[in-house]
C-alpha cells in the first residue's frame, strides 16, 4: 500500500469515528449497526456532516459560496442543534408542563404501536407547535371543562321577579311609592322628609289635610330658606321649593288641591320685587300663605257645611261613602242644631276610613249605620239622599273621588235617591277625564289586605300567587249624570257649572 494510500484511509477512518461519535452524541446509532426503526421522521443532517461528508457530494462551504436556500437550511439546522443540545442541560421539567407532556404522550403511542422500538431520547423528538395537532393529548391529567349553561345560571343569583302589574293599567305604573327617608336629597327640608313619610302610610290622609299640610311645612322651608349670593328670591326660592315638591311627589302623588295651591304659591313668590329686603319678603309669604287656607279651605267649608246642613230634614237618613272632612263638619253642625236624623256609612277596603267616621258621630250621640259595599242595594232603599265628598272635581262636571263613591252614586240614582256632592273651588280643576283608567293612582297591592286561605300573613301571601296580576286603584270617576247638585262656596249649581266656578276661583 502506497503511503498517499496509507493517508487517505487514515482520513477516512478518522471521519468516520468522529461521526460515529456525534452520531452517539446526537442519540443516533453508528453506521453499520443494525437497529428497528421507529417511526419518527429522521432528523436533518447537521452543518457540520454536510461540510464533511464526502458521501453528500456537497462542496465545502470554506471553498465554495452558498445559495440563499442552503444558508436558510443551514440556519434552521444549527437552531434545531442549539435547541436540542440546550434541552439536554436543563432539568426535567414537572408534569403539568406542556411539552414533557407531548413528549410523554409521543413515546406512549409509539410504543404501544411497536413494543420492540428502541425507546426515543427527547432530544431527537421534534418540538410540536401550537397550531399543530400531531402530538396526542395527554390523558394523565383530566381537563378542565368549561361549566355547562345550567350549572352557570344556577350560580349566579337569580335576579328578584318583577311585580306583577295590570297590563292595561300599565301607564298608572311609575315609581315605587318611598316609605323611607333613604336617598333623599340634602336640601329637601326635615319638615318635608316627616310630611312625605306621613303621607306615605296615610297617617295625614284626606285632600283637604294634605293641602293644608303642604302649606303650613312650606311656611317652616320659608322661615329657615336664605337666598344664596348672586341670585335673587324670587328665581331661587321656586328651584328650592321644586326640591321639597319631587320628594313629596316620591312618596304618594300630588292631589287636585295641592296642585293648585302649590300654583298659586309660585305664581306668588314670582310676583315679588327683587329689591324686597328678604325678611320682608318671607313674612308677606307667610301671611300669604295663612289667608289662603283660611279663604279657601277653612271658611269655604263653614260655607258649604252650612249650606248642606239646610238641605237636611228631620227624619231624613243620610248616607255617605268613606270619610270627608267636609261632609263630617256638614252631619255635625245639623245634629247640633237639633235637627233628627240617621245617618248610613258605607265603607270599603282597603283604608276603610268610613269606620272612623262611623265611630266619630256614634260618639257624638248620632244614630249611626255602618255598612260594607256589598250590602249598598239594601241599605240604599233606607236612604232619602246621598252626601258625597270630592277629590276632584272634572272640568266636565265628573266626581273624582275615593273608589267605590261611583257605584254608591249610580246606586242612589237607580233607587231615585239624590245625591249631593260637597266639593270647595279648591279642588276644581281644568282637566278632562271620561275614566278612571286615564289617570288614576295606583297603591302598594299589599294594602289590599287580602290573604290565602290558612295564611297567617295576608299581604305577602297574595303576592306570591303565580300569573296573579294585583291592581289597586285609589279613586274612581262619577259620571255626571249621577250627581243631583254640586255644593261650593259660590253656592249649589249643577255638574255642568263647574267650568265657570274653575274660572271664578282662579281669576282666568
Amino acid at each position: 500500500m502506497s503511503p498517499g494510500a496509507i493517508e487517505t484511509a487514515s482520513v477516512s477512518a478518522s471521519n468516520t469515528g468522529m461521526e460515529s461519535s456525534r452520531d452517539l452524541v446526537h442519540g443516533q446509532p453508528p453506521q453499520g449497526t443494525s437497529t428497528v426503526q421507529t417511526q419518527k421522521t429522521p432528523a436533518s443532517p447537521s452543518p457540520a456532516n454536510i461540510a464533511r461528508d464526502p458521501a453528500n457530494n456537497q462542496p465545502n462551504a470554506k471553498n465554495e459560496k452558498l445559495t440563499g436556500a442552503e444558508l436558510k437550511k443551514r440556519k434552521q439546522a444549527e437552531k434545531a442543534a442549539k435547541r436540542a443540545q440546550a434541552k439536554e442541560q436543563q432539568p426535567s421539567k414537572p408534569v403539568g408542563s406542556s411539552t414533557s407532556s407531548r413528549l410523554d404522550s409521543n413515546e406512549d403511542h409509539a410504543q404501544t404501536r411497536n413494543s420492540t422500538a428502541v425507546p426515543v431520547q427527547p432530544s431527537a423528538t421534534k418540538v410540536q407547535h401550537k397550531g399543530t395537532s400531531s402530538a396526542p393529548v395527554n390523558t394523565s391529567k383530566a381537563l378542565q371543562l368549561r361549566p355547562s349553561t345550567q350549572s352557570a345560571q344556577a350560580s349566579v343569583a337569580e335576579p328578584k321577579p318583577e311585580r306583577r302589574k295590570a297590563a292595561f293599567c300599565n301607564h298608572l305604573y311609575g315609581v315605587p311609592r318611598r316609605t323611607t327617608i333613604a336617598g333623599a336629597s340634602k336640601d329637601v327640608h326635615p319638615a318635608i322628609l316627616v310630611l312625605g313619610l306621613q303621607m306615605s302610610n296615610y297617617v295625614i290622609c284626606g285632600s283637604n289635610a294634605r293641602c293644608v299640610s303642604t302649606l303650613l311645612v312650606f311656611k317652616k322651608v320659608i322661615n329657615a330658606y336664605s337666598t344664596p349670593p348672586g341670585t335673587s328670591l324670587p328665581r331661587h326660592l321656586t328651584l328650592h321649593l321644586s326640591t321639597q315638591i319631587d320628594y313629596l311627589v316620591s312618596c304618594r302623588p300630588l292631589s287636585m288641591s295641592m296642585g293648585n295651591a302649590i300654583r298659586w304659591l309660585k305664581l306668588t313668590i314670582s310676583t315679588i320685587d327683587p329689591d324686597t329686603p328678604e325678611s320682608k319678603a318671607k313674612q308677606g309669604l307667610c301671611s300669604a300663605i295663612d289667608n289662603f287656607i283660611r279663604e279657601r279651605v277653612t271658611v269655604a267649608g263653614q260655607a258649604i257645611a252650612s249650606s248642606a246642613c239646610s238641605k237636611i230634614q228631620d227624619g231624613d237618613v243620610i248616607m255617605t261613602f268613606a270619610k270627608s272632612s267636609i261632609v263630617q263638619r256638614a252631619l255635625v253642625e245639623a245634629y247640633r242644631l237639633g235637627k233628627s236624623f240617621r245617618v248610613i256609612v258605607v265603607d270599603s277596603r282597603p283604608l276603610t276610613e268610613g269606620r272612623n267616621l262611623a265611630i266619630a258621630l256614634s260618639n257624638l250621640g248620632l244614630e249611626v249605620e255602618y255598612a260594607r259595599t256589598e250590602t249598598l242595594c239594601q241599605v240604599v232603599q233606607d236612604a232619602t239622599k246621598v252626601f258625597l265628598g270630592a277629590h276632584a272635581m272634572m272640568s266636565n262636571g265628573r266626581l273624582y273621588s275615593r273608589i267605590g263613591t261611583a257605584m254608591v252614586a249610580m246606586m242612589a240614582k237607580e233607587s231615585n235617591v239624590p245625591t249631593i256632592v260637597l266639593c270647595e273651588s279648591i279642588k276644581f280643576t281644568e282637566r278632562v277625564a271620561l275614566d278612571s283608567i286615564a289617570f288614576n293612582e295606583v297603591a302598594p297591592p299589599g294594602e289590599l289586605g287580602i290573604g290565602l286561605e290558612g295564611s297567617e300573613d295576608a299581604t305577602e301571601s297574595i303576592a306570591d300567587v303565580p300569573n296573579l296580576q294585583i291592581l289597586n286603584l285609589m279613586y274612581d270617576l262619577t259620571p255626571a249624570d249621577s250627581i243631583t247638585m254640586i255644593i261650593t262656596e259660590y253656592g249649589s249649581l249643577p255638574p255642568s257649572s263647574v267650568p265657570v266656578v274653575q274660572r271664578l276661583s282662579t281669576n282666568t
